[in-house]
């Protein structure tokens, strides 16, 4: 006889930090791929939001907006990590 058993945790299970922040990856890739936006957002960060990235706007949250504009990195390999080390805590 084969029986089927369900598991259920009442231990929450952390969630990924880019699953609640789906607009940081947007802002991201279009920094990764396009080097006049990413040294807009390194350098003018509320205009690189606000003018979106190939006609588009991001979807982000007040919080990651305001993150990002208050954050001071010198490249993107820096501002990501000082964004992970934001939103980690």
């Amino acid at each position: 006889m084969i029986s089927s058993i369900t598991f259920t945790s009442k231990i929450p299970v952390p969630s990924n930090p880019r699953d609640s922040h789906p607009g940081l990856s947007s802002v991201f890739a279009a920094a990764v791929v396009n080097q006049n936006f990413r040294e807009m957002l390194l350098h003018e960060p509320e205009k690189a939001l606000k003018q979106g990235y190939l006609g588009k706007s991001f979807a982000l949250s007040q919080e990651d907006r305001s993150l990002l504009v208050s954050l001071n990195a010198k490249s993107l390999t820096d501002l990501a990590k000082q964004v992970v080390h934001n939103i980690g805590n």
